[in-house]
């Protein structure tokens, strides 16, 4: 998975974190949980606030 890969990382998210509510999740722990995650290989310094802003709405979105 690389940033762009925006539903299988909420996918994942989900998975990972069940009890966890996307809404607050501060951009910082979210940069940090993705990066975790197995099987992602972003490159860090391609990360910005929009591409998160992104993945969370989908991490959201999972959960409805």
């Amino acid at each position: 998975m690389i940033w762009t890969d925006v539903v299988d990382i909420a996918i994942e998210l989900s998975e990972k974190y069940p009890d966890t509510d996307p809404r607050y999740v501060n951009f910082m722990d979210l940069r940090h949980w993705i990066l975790a995650l197995e099987g992602f290989d972003g490159a860090p310094e391609r990360c910005g606030e929009s591409i998160l802003e992104a993945i969370q709405m989908a991490w959201i979105d999972e959960l409805a």
